[in-house]
C-alpha cells in the first residue's frame, strides 16, 4: 500500500500525459500549415494575405492550447457539481441563437461577435456540457442502467438535439447521437434496451427526415437531400450535389503515393473543391503529401484515440472515465465521418476534422476536450 500512497500525495502534474497534449498539438501544426495551402492561391489572387486564414487558425490553435492547460489544472472531479449548470447554459445559448444568430450556408448555429473576425457556434461548447452532464448523471448509478433511468439518460440527449434540429444542423446532431450512445454503451445500459431505443430512434429519424411530405417541416436542408442523394447514387447531378465528392476523390487520388508537394496540389491551387478549409480539408493533404501523408495523419489520430481510451480504463472513479469516453465517441465519430466523406464511403455533412477544420469554436472545444482527458488521468491516483 505504500507505492499508491506515495503516488497520492504527489503532484498530478507528475502523471499527466503530456504525449496526448503534444499529439494534438502537432496535428493542429498540420492544420494550420494545410490551412494556409488550401486558401494561400485563391487569397492572392483576390488580391489579399495569403496567409490570412492560416493565421486566423493559428490564433485559435493558440487559444485553444491555452484553454487546454487551464482545463488540465484544476481537479476535474468539481466539475460534477456544476455539470447541470454548464448543461442548462449551453441549452439557454442554443436557445438564443435561434433568435439572433446569424445565418449561414442555410443554417442558423453562429453568434456574431462585434469587432472580432470570427463567430461563436454554441452546439459545439454544447458537447463538452452534454458529456459532463451525462458522465454525472451515469456515474451515479454505477455499472447498470435500468430502463427508466436509461431513458432520462436520453433526455439529456434529446433536448439539444431537438434545439439543434430547429437551426437545422443535421451533422452536428449525428455527433450528438455518437456521444450519447459511446457513453450509454461503456455506463452499463442493457444491450436489449439500446437495441429498442436504437429502433425507435431510427423511426424518429425516419420520420423527421419525411416531415416535409407530411406537412411539416423538412429536417434537411435541400442541399442535404442533395447530398444524401448523390451519396446513394454517384451520378446523381455531377455538376452539382456530386461536384464536392467528385473532386474531393479526384485530389486524393492525385496524391498517389508521395503527393504532388507541399502547395504544388493542382486541384489545392485552383480552388476546385468546396469547402476545402472547413469540411474537405483532408482532400489537401491528400493531395498534397499522398497515402503517406494521409497515414500519418490517421495514426496520430489512432494514437489520439487509444491514449484517451486508456485513461478511461485507468481513471479512479466513474465520472473521470464517462467523461473520456464521451470525448472518445466524438473523436472517433468525427474522424470516421469526415475523412469517410472524402473518400466516398460516408455521406457528405458539415462535421469538422478535429484540430484541422479552419474554425475556432470546433478548434477550441477540441482543445478543452483533450485537457479534460488529460487532467482526468493526471489525477489517476486520486492527486488533487
Amino acid at each position: 500500500m505504500a507505492v499508491p500512497l506515495r503516488r497520492e500525495l504527489q503532484s498530478p502534474v507528475r502523471f499527466a500525459d503530456y504525449s496526448l497534449a503534444l499529439t494534438a498539438v502537432l496535428i493542429s501544426l498540420i492544420g494550420v500549415a494545410m490551412n494556409y495551402s488550401a486558401t494561400w492561391r485563391i487569397l492572392e489572387f483576390n488580391g489579399s494575405d495569403g496567409a490570412t486564414y492560416a493565421k486566423r487558425q493559428a490564433i485559435f490553435v493558440m487559444a485553444g492550447a491555452m484553454v487546454m492547460i487551464v482545463s488540465a489544472a484544476f481537479n476535474y472531479r468539481s466539475l460534477r457539481s456544476l455539470a447541470n449548470t454548464a448543461y442548462l447554459l449551453s441549452l439557454a445559448a442554443l436557445i438564443g441563437v435561434l433568435f439572433v444568430g446569424v445565418e449561414r450556408n442555410g443554417a442558423r448555429a453562429w453568434f456574431e461577435v462585434p469587432g472580432l473576425p470570427f463567430q461563436l457556434q454554441p452546439s459545439e461548447f454544447a458537447k463538452v456540457t452534454v458529456i459532463l452532464a451525462l458522465a454525472a448523471f451515469v456515474a451515479t448509478h454505477e455499472s447498470y442502467l435500468r430502463l427508466s433511468t436509461l431513458v432520462n439518460a436520453f433526455l439529456l440527449i434529446a433536448v439539444p438535439l431537438g434545439l439543434i434540429y430547429r437551426q437545422p444542423d443535421l451533422g452536428t446532431m449525428l455527433v450528438f447521437v455518437s456521444i450519447g450512445m459511446g457513453m450509454l454503451l461503456i455506463s452499463g445500459a442493457q444491450v436489449k434496451h439500446i437495441v429498442i431505443t436504437s429502433m425507435l430512434g431510427i423511426i424518429a429519424i425516419f420520420l423527421l427526415l419525411n416531415l416535409d411530405e407530411l406537412g411539416g417541416p423538412s429536417l434537411l436542408r435541400q442541399t442535404q437531400e442533395n447530398r444524401l442523394t448523390a451519396f446513394l447514387d454517384p451520378e446523381y447531378d455531377p455538376q452539382g450535389a456530386s461536384y464536392n465528392l467528385r473532386q474531393s476523390e479526384i485530389a486524393i487520388g492525385a496524391g498517389g503515393v508521395k503527393g504532388q508537394g507541399w502547395l504544388k496540389g493542382s486541384q489545392t491551387n485552383l480552388n476546385l473543391v468546396p469547402e476545402q478549409k472547413t469540411d474537405f480539408i483532408f482532400t489537401a493533404l491528400g493531395e498534397e503529401f499522398g497515402f503517406l501523408g494521409s497515414s500519418t495523419l490517421l495514426l496520430l489520430y489512432a494514437y489520439l484515440l487509444a491514449r484517451i481510451w486508456w485513461i478511461a480504463r485507468t481513471s479512479s472513479d466513474l465520472f473521470g472515465s464517462f467523461i473520456c469516453v464521451g470525448v472518445l465517441s466524438m473523436f472517433a465519430f468525427q474522424i470516421f465521418q469526415n475523412v469517410g466523406m472524402t473518400m466516398g464511403i460516408m455521406p457528405i455533412t458539415g462535421i469538422p476534422l478535429p484540430f484541422m477544420s479552419h474554425g475556432g469554436s470546433s478548434t477550441v472545444v477540441a482543445f478543452l476536450s483533450i485537457g479534460l482527458v488529460v487532467n482526468v488521468g493526471a489525477r489517476r491516483y486520486g492527486g488533487h
